[in-house]
């Protein structure tokens, strides 16, 4: 694996050419389960996951995929890793998978697997494959964290469901309860959280918005 397209694949998946505050990819799950950040951190390891072990099948299985049914196998791939995670998550940690509800099979329609399966690992060796999934797995998952860390703070005045704020406002002087920001745990309050993200990373970084997806 050549460091320098390796290095590249990082500065890209990460920042330069991050899914979600870039290519505007996997929006849907971004605004469904960021409320809670253990729910959001489940997901983004179910999601990386998913996006390296199919980037790593569909290299080393892209000089025997016919093109006429290239789509169809690199959905059936996806499909079955998928599988894994939600079996997976149900034996585990049954409450995180009701807590995702249809969104952890929603993962098959992500449009930053397939994009990645298309326009990277069809073309690409298998480890070079594989490192483009898990960044751009992590590439998303880190977005979401900061944004459910958020969320979850204001919306629940807790972390990883630890009360954090009462203590504070308490060392702070402040005799009342913390009052949670409702907004904040309702879809609206996912739109907001996601929109100023998307506005603070690609106006450090320079970004004009190039693609939307689901």
């Amino acid at each position: 694996m050549p460091v320098s397209k390796s290095m590249q694949l990082l500065k890209d998946d990460l920042w330069k050419n991050n899914p979600v505050t870039v290519q505007i990819l996997g929006i849907c799950s971004t605004l469904a389960v960021t409320n809670i950040f253990l729910n959001t951190l489940i997901m983004g390891l179910g999601l990386t996951f998913v996006t390296a072990f199919s980037a790593l099948t569909i290299s080393l299985m892209r000089n025997v995929i016919p093109p006429r049914v290239r789509m169809m196998v690199q959905t059936l791939v996806i499909s079955s890793y998928v599988v894994i995670v939600d079996i997976s998550l149900r034996a585990y940690v049954p409450d995180i998978s009701r807590a995702l509800g249809p969104y952890v099979g929603l993962i098959i329609t992500n449009c930053i697997i397939m994009g990645r399966m298309e326009a990277f690992a069809s073309g690409n060796k298998p480890l070079l494959s594989l490192w483009d999934g898990v960044l751009s797995g992590i590439g998303y998952s880190w977005v979401l964290l900061v944004i459910a860390f958020v969320r979850e703070l204001l919306g629940f005045g807790t972390v990883l469901g630890i009360q954090v704020m009462d203590p504070l406002i308490h060392g702070l002087g402040y005799t009342g309860g913390w009052v949670q920001w409702s907004f904040m745990i309702m879809a609206p309050g996912g739109f907001f959280m996601l929109a100023l993200f998307i506005w603070i990373a690609n106006s450090v970084s320079g970004h004009k918005l190039t693609h939307s997806g689901s």
